[in-house]
């Protein structure tokens, strides 16, 4: 019998269940052709809560630098959607925090500099960490001086040492890949000094309940954030927040803006006002966490159904976007190249692979005009009206576009 884990921030046991995915691949890990018929390595995908702390958390299934290799395949530069909403981050707090040349910007897990090229473009320092060296050379190619380390608390001390000091620190969606959590969050404290401050981005927990957005669950997401669970967590660190921010980005999220205990920020109203949200929709509870699972298993249903019908049909579909997302939608409910003919993606780091699990295979987006399918799936559901605009074209040649979360939906002219 496995033994049940205890919750990566306060060590409670962990004995509620959010969803239960099964086994499924390592999202990121897209396979080689002449590797076709080989299986994938699985390992259970099963999200818990925490009746203590409320911090939502997956088991760790491989180590993170098994994950975040030198060849990961996620660059972040390819929505150009991302891009305009990094450079407006980059305007707003540039003028909030008055940054200029005598400020740095750190960025944990800076990619290929997607972000901080735009501090650089305004002539403000800027530092990237990122373990991946592949992305972080692209990085360095646009003039983004980067480290090629995993954050913690004793890399922190080690910039400390060599005199870093940081006005603002920020992150976009890697709280949740950090699977030691405290460590992480110590070290955002032992390099914050006087005012400066620290900014994250995460996918807002309360979306991914109330919208079934359960294909954001992966290996690679140790934990899925709220602000109940995020102010636990940084005041045990001697953090605290002083705004929130909500966010339209993947599928809804929260901009956390945090400094040290006893800085100069004034907390806004919009925190508090985010703590009653919460609070309303039971996060500060388990009531707010049961009968997910139950809509999940619709959300299967009802995909399988509909690609079956269209099989029987002897129309065809693809897919669109090789997202991490996708890969978990794809294997929960268990389809692959007899229901999807292919996938294509704009990344050419994941064009001629397969997907994990599924092992269907991926192609440049051109194919989509060679190999016109009658429905396409977004699995990027998130940019949908991006992907839809970029694809005009097919559209109007009768290709019709499919979204398959909070609820199947068809997109037809």
């Amino acid at each position: 019998m496995s033994k049940i884990p205890v919750c990566r921030h306060c060590g409670e046991t962990l004995t509620s269940t959010l969803v239960d995915l099964g086994l499924s691949p390592l999202a990121n890990s897209y396979v080689a052709l002449d590797q076709a018929n080989t299986l994938c390595p699985s390992y259970p995908l099963h999200a818990r809560v925490c009746s203590n702390c409320f911090l939502v958390q997956v088991e760790d299934a491989v180590p993170a630098d098994k994950i975040f290799s030198a060849d990961y395949a996620y660059f972040s530069s390819f929505s150009d959607s991302w891009l305009e909403h990094c450079r407006t981050y980059v305007d707003d707090v540039t003028n909030r925090f008055d940054l200029g040349a005598d400020d740095l910007v750190m960025e944990i897990a800076s990619n290929d500099g997607y972000l901080l090229q735009y501090f650089v473009e305004k002539g403000v320092p800027a530092l990237g960490i990122e373990p991946a060296a592949n992305v972080a050379k692209v990085a360095e190619s646009r003039g983004v001086k980067t480290r090629v380390e995993f954050f913690s608390n004793a890399f922190a001390n080690a910039l400390k040492a060599e005199g870093v000091r940081p006005s603002l620190i920020c992150s976009a969606n890697v709280l949740a890949h950090v699977p030691d959590i405290n460590d992480f969050v110590k070290g955002l404290a032992t390099l914050l000094d006087g005012n400066a401050v620290y900014t994250v981005e995460f996918p807002h927990l309360l979306n991914l309940i109330e919208k079934i957005q359960f294909d954001t669950i992966y290996h690679e997401h140790y934990t899925y954030l709220s602000l109940v669970s995020v102010e636990k967590i940084f005041t045990a660190a001697g953090l605290r927040v002083f705004d929130v921010q909500t966010l339209p980005t993947h599928g809804g999220s929260l901009r956390i803006f945090a400094c040290l205990k006893d800085a100069d920020h004034v907390e806004l109203p919009s925190v508090a006002e985010m703590r009653e949200t919460e609070h309303q929709s039971g996060l500060d509870s388990l009531a707010g966490y049961r009968g997910f699972e139950a809509k999940v298993q619709a959300v299967r249903d009802d995909l399988l159904a509909f690609l079956k019908k269209v099989k029987e049909s002897g129309e065809t579909v693809a897919a669109y976007g090789a997202a991490a997302k996708g890969n978990t939608l794809l294997n929960y409910c268990g389809v692959g190249a007899d229901l999807i003919s292919y996938c294509v993606d704009r990344n050419p780091a994941k064009q001629d692979t397969l997907l994990p699990g599924s092992h269907i295979p991926v192609f440049d987006t051109d194919h989509l005009r060679s190999h016109r399918p009658d429905y396409v799936l977004i699995l990027p559901w998130n940019l949908k009206n991006e992907i839809i605009s970029q694809l005009q074209d097919i559209s109007d040649a009768g290709t019709v576009f499919v979204t398959p979360v909070p609820k199947l939906e068809v997109h037809r002219k």
